[in-house]
């Protein structure tokens, strides 16, 4: 594989909402390029996981190289990576955005522009990138190529009359979007003989070769032996090999400005390979860092403990092998009285947090039981110190807090116009503030300002059925807010059980307590005494159920006779349940557990 004239390479990535054929396409794109043959082809190519595949998402943004010859008789590189659609894994886009110089911007026909597509397309906007507007599914009786190519002209501000139109599924004009590429793209820019400057946009583990580094040249050559730095970490390495996803593997010489490849170089953990940092040669380094991008930060926090607390080892290896390959996934160790031992972990999303706990699950056989979703709230104490709790648990006594600070988002959603009044409900009753309504067509666009721990419970089901599957939904964090919030404590059996704790708005305080108490009387099965469960903000009890006791007759032994001896034997059982409840435990089982924490109000 020789190397190309920085002229001739384009890096693009594909952005679009959930749905609308990134992968489809990717798959078409490497089809017509030849890169793989089609005894080998198999649909969603770059999806690698299963779970990728049987849920028909992207997860991790995958980079191929294509060979393309165009109408003029040059032949070009082509390096395209596809990028998740989904809210919660942004931070992927925003990395493979900054590796690129341009972008397909792919919207159904059908469907029109989507909330996900607004928040991709700008940040592809911010990262300076030439915008092809590329119209999928046009082979659907439903598509409007007319109105969309209008939609994106309004919404977004794009010129769409010469918008490319597609069917991805069937392959439908995929070469003029290739030419598209070629024509409408600008080359990278890049200095060959300056010292080696390059980007890591990605990094996985292989049990084989270590750490896999995937990089993009900006300045200079990279080579098999050269001796690199990495500008974050200040480690330096030697390169073991050097070469290209066709989508296999392949080896090449070199990599020069402006390609898009990986590296090997016997790094043994992924933590020392930060997404953004700056590779550069180890004995003449460049004094500038390049400006990288936003590490990812968790919003939502959750706990997780393995069922048979014996597991708990397999969970701790399961967990660290999870990290080698997910940068955005952290944990730390917890311990929990109603559960035992487990990780607190911390996610980008409930998607995030869904896809981590199936994987564990799956890949490694684990049966998991999962905390409530919580965020990150900011404490500030009468002291004048200031806390980060991500845990309720952990909530210092009320007499010590001076204000409690929660996050806030703001919320894009876009809906067909008969569902707009009930998700403008829905946003309201979480506590939400509109900020502006606009109207595309017949969609309704509303903004609107909602704290996060509003819309991390269950916000993106309840919208999904308030619009029957319609409305579409973003969100990014914009600031903390002060907030007049309390400990929910759920007690059973007088025992509190902290894996039930949560930190809610005191307004909605007395009708989540009280949901939550409906619930687990439901769950609970009976036992030999009664079983009171309780909800309590401090020492103050806002809700109670009580779970009924088994009831043996005692008395059915006595028959005639003196009605004292009844009473008698009455009163011992009362006294034997008594004491019965004093030293009993619940059980609370699992399913108790993940419905309570399902509970809607």
């Amino acid at each position: 594989m020789t190397a190309a004239p920085i002229d001739n390479i384009r890096n693009f990535s594909i952005v679009a909402h959930i749905d609308h054929g990134k992968s489809t396409l990717a798959d078409r794109l490497i089809q017509t390029t030849g890169a793989v043959e089609d005894r080998d082809m198999v649909e969603q190519v770059l999806d690698s996981m299963d779970i990728e595949r049987e849920r028909g998402i992207t997860i991790k943004a995958q980079t191929v190289r294509l060979a393309y010859r165009a109408k003029d008789g040059k032949d070009y590189i082509l390096n395209l990576i596809d990028t998740p659609g989904h809210v919660d894994f942004a931070y992927e886009v925003n990395r493979s955005l900054a590796a690129c110089e341009g972008s397909l911007l792919v919207v159904d026909a059908s469907q029109g522009v989507e909330a996900q597509t607004l928040a991709n397309v700008y940040q592809a906007i911010d990262n300076n990138h030439e915008i092809v507007p590329v119209l999928n599914k046009i082979d659907l009786p439903a598509a409007e190529p007319e109105k969309v190519k209008q939609q994106i002209e309004d919404v977004i501000g794009l010129d769409a009359s010469d918008a490319v139109e597609i069917s991805a599924k069937t392959g439908l004009n995929i070469p003029a979007v290739l030419e598209a590429i070629v024509t409408r793209l600008p080359p990278p820019k890049g200095d060959r003989t300056g010292t080696l400057k390059a980007l890591l946009v990605d990094s996985w583990y292989d049990a084989y070769l270590g750490v896999i580094v995937l990089v993009r040249i900006v300045d200079g050559v990279l080579k098999k032996g050269d001796r690199i730095r990495l500008m974050g970490t200040g480690a330096s390495y030697e390169v073991d090999r050097v070469g290209v996803f066709t989508p296999k593997r392949v080896e090449v010489d070199r990599l020069g400005p402006g390609e898009i490849g990986f590296l090997t170089a016997s790094i043994k953990e992924v933590a020392d390979t930060r997404v953004g940092d700056t590779i550069t040669d180890d004995r003449k380094p460049v004094t500038e860092a390049l400006p990288g991008f936003r590490p990812a930060i968790p919003v939502v926090f959750c706990g997780l403990f393995p069922v048979d607390a014996a597991d708990f080892e397999e969970l701790r290896a399961a967990m660290g092998k999870l990290r080698l390959n997910d940068a955005s996934f952290s944990y730390e160790m917890e311990t929990s009285a109603a559960l035992g031992f487990g990780f607190r972990c911390g996610f980008l999303g409930l998607l995030h947090l869904e896809i981590i706990q199936e994987r564990l699950e799956r890949e490694f056989n684990l049966d998991l039981i999962a905390t409530a979703p919580s965020v990150v709230y900011r404490i500030t104490l009468t002291d004048g110190k200031e806390i980060e709790i991500h845990n309720p648990v952990d909530m210092p006594d009320v007499v010590r807090i001076e204000e409690i600070h929660e996050p806030w988002i703001e919320a894009t959603v876009l809906t067909p116009d008969e569902y707009l009044g009930s998700v403008l409900k829905l946003c309201q009753d979480r506590r939400g503030v509109q900020k502006e309504l606009t109207y595309v067509g017949n969609r309704a666009l509303v903004k609107y300002d909602l704290p996060l721990n509003e819309v991390v419970f269950d916000f993106y089901d309840r919208l999904k059925s308030v619009s029957k599957g319609y409305a579409s939904f973003d969100y990014h964090l914009t600031d903390y807010r002060p907030a007049d919030l309390v400990k929910l404590q759920i007690l059973v059996n007088a025992e509190p059980v902290d894996a039930l704790a949560m930190l809610v708005h005191k307004t909605r305080a007395e009708s989540r307590g009280r949901a939550m108490c409906e619930k687990l009387k439901e769950l609970i099965p009976p036992h030999m005494f009664q079983v009171p469960i309780q909800a309590a903000i401090g020492g103050k009890v806002i809700a109670r159920e009580t779970v009924r006791a088994f009831r043996k007759d005692v008395t059915a032994k006595c028959y005639g006779g003196d009605i004292t001896r009844k009473r008698k034997l009455l009163e011992k059982q009362k006294e034997g349940k008594k004491r019965m409840r004093q030293y009993g435990k619940v059980d609370i089982p699992q399913e108790a557990f993940i419905a309570a924490l399902k509970v809607d109000v």
